[in-house]
């Protein structure tokens, strides 16, 4: 990628931390024109490129970006700011060589501006010491015209609202919401638009302190009629799976360019720089405070699937890819402490080990063998409807699903039945409602030797909505208990782009008794879906599906 146009003017290109070489370029030389000054109710900021903004010297709110003269800043006569603003809030300023530093205290919310002398940046911070504040989200508030855009992601006001005042169906049938991401945090670095020669970016943050994990789904951008807007969610109470962390999160970073994309130099990964090091920000923890975690390789994989290593604990998340051909795997910038690493095959977890991090030390694993009992897709099975990998691809309308309200135009029907050995995973829903289709049938043969003997059913499922969950009947001769619901978040997922939740395994032991004798004859496996919670349609209680299979 491209990053010529955030390059500082008149001196070295610097990065935010360490390239893939390892090294580090730092200038000292300032921009033309670098500096601050304040005009009573904002404090102004010229950072010397192309780049001039304005905060609020009462609320902490950025109200204004001008680029190259055009101002940018302005949505529906909105602000950019934490939340939906924070309110009275005490700001300062100062600077230090070719930093300037804005900060802003409201209540035991502590949030940060930084400009570099020479480059069309914005780089922020946020520390959330507890939940004073609802959740921690940043939102670029983008004026109107600015931008053009309407991808499944955008969000675009339309005439029909058809779940909360957040989901919208156009003329055409098509859905619209800020919460279709389509994208996994993990699956990208930076949201934005370009359009005539400019590009306006938000470079996310690593997300250590952020909740979810690598495969989370979250608003990130959204474009409608009054204008546009851009998010950083650093945590986010929608479709959850863990508690909320506190601590400074950042850096993340508005970014301008000639159009192009912004410099990989400012991608996550690269948490700290020798810059930030003296700005004195509480809960800093430079780059010399941070350790590492490597793995020489990981064995046992299928290696059809990618393969990711998480590490977590009450205080801080990190991942990272493993290398397809042979496992090996690094996770740098980790904060002191004990986690529990995770191997993910796919969003499936496979493995877990617990890893200690120390300040500047490296924790070196030897090759993880990966039991093959700990995938269930090892395990012999008579049949098999989709693949253990934690995650609904395959099945029909999987791929909607990340941008698309389930009631979308593009969805297939989500009814109809199913028969093994005809293309029996694309034909199977992947998610399924008491009020929508409850009830779907699965149709398959056994041999006599199979039908003389007892099998386990395994359904898999990647979340739940109001406690949905599988009964099962064979035949009309044997049905299941009804299971315990497993712990899955509580907020709405099946109809905001998400089918992330908790992973989990309903297993039924079906007696040799329920089994058609004949071979020739088709057994009926029916699958309800049941719940004392949930409303009506897509907001019944649900469920997302990973896997189905009849054990041999």
């Amino acid at each position: 990628m491209s990053g010529s146009a955030n390059r500082p003017v008149g001196r070295r290109a610097f990065v935010l931390g360490a390239t893939a070489a390892g090294a580090a370029l730092t200038g000292t030389a300032h921009a033309a024109g670098f500096g601050w000054s304040d005009d009573g109710s904002t404090y102004v900021v010229d950072t010397g490129a192309q780049l001039v903004f304005r905060v609020s010297k009462s609320t902490g709110d950025l109200t204004s970006l001008v680029y190259r003269g055009t101002e940018y800043q302005g949505y529906g006569g909105m602000n950019s700011h934490i939340e939906s603003g924070l309110g009275a809030s005490t700001v300062s300023i100062r600077q230090s060589g070719s930093t300037i530093l804005i900060s802003v205290t409201h209540g035991t919310l502590r949030h940060y501006y930084a400009a570099r002398s020479g480059e069309n940046n914005v780089y922020l911070w946020t520390n959330k010491a507890d939940t004073s504040v609802s959740a921690t989200r940043y939102i670029v508030r983008v004026k109107k015209g600015a931008f053009l855009n309407d991808e499944p992601d955008s969000y675009t006001y339309a005439p029909t609202a058809i779940e909360a005042s957040d989901v919208f169906r156009k003329s055409d049938g098509q859905t619209r919401s800020k919460h279709y991401s389509k994208r996994r945090i993990m699956d990208y670095d930076h949201i934005g638009w370009s359009a005539g020669g400019v590009g306006l970016w938000m470079v996310r943050s690593n997300h250590e302190k952020a909740s979810g994990g690598p495969f989370y789904r979250s608003l990130l951008r959204h474009q409608s009629a009054d204008g546009g807007g851009l998010y950083e969610i650093l945590h986010y109470g929608q479709n959850q799976t863990e508690d909320q962390r506190f601590g400074l999160q950042g850096p993340y970073v508005i970014a301008f360019t000639d159009g192009g994309a912004p410099s990989s130099a400012l991608f996550p990964g690269t948490l700290t720089t020798p810059w930030a090091d003296s700005l004195g920000i509480p809960g800093y923890v430079p780059a010399s405070g941070r350790g590492k975690v490597t793995g020489v390789g990981i064995s046992g994989r299928n290696t059809a699937y990618p393969y990711t290593v998480g590490l977590a604990n009450a205080a801080a998340q990190y991942w990272g890819s493993a290398r397809p051909s042979d496992g090996y795997f690094s996770v740098p910038g980790v904060l002191p402490g004990t986690y529990t690493l995770t191997v993910f095959k796919g969003e499936l977890a496979v493995y877990t080990t617990s890893v200690s991090v120390s300040a500047g030390g490296t924790t070196t694993l030897n090759t993880i063998a990966v039991p093959s009992s700990n995938d269930p897709s090892n395990a012999s099975a008579i049949w098999r409807i989709g693949d253990w990998n934690g995650t609904p691809g395959g099945f029909k309308n999987a791929d909607l699903m990340t941008y698309a309200h389930p009631s979308d135009a593009r969805a297939a029907a989500w009814t109809g039945n199913v028969v093994i050995g005809n293309g029996e995973t694309a034909a199977f829903p992947c998610y399924l409602w008491k009020d929508v289709n409850s009830g779907i049938q699965v149709y398959f043969r056994l041999t006599a030797a199979q039908a003389a003997a007892a099998h386990t059913l395994r359904i898999g499922v990647t979340t739940a909505y109001a406690n949905g969950r599988p009964q099962v009947t064979v035949n009309d001769a044997w049905t299941s208990g009804v299971p315990s619901p497993p712990t899955q978040p509580n907020t709405r997922s099946l109809t905001n782009g998400s089918y992330r939740g908790n992973n989990h395994t309903f297993t039924y032991s079906v007696p040799a008794s329920a089994w058609k004798t004949d071979p020739s004859q088709y057994n009926v496996l029916r699958i309800d879906v049941v719940s004392g919670s949930g409303a009506s349609g897509f907001l019944s209680a649900g469920t997302a599906i990973d896997a189905i299979d009849l054990l041999a």
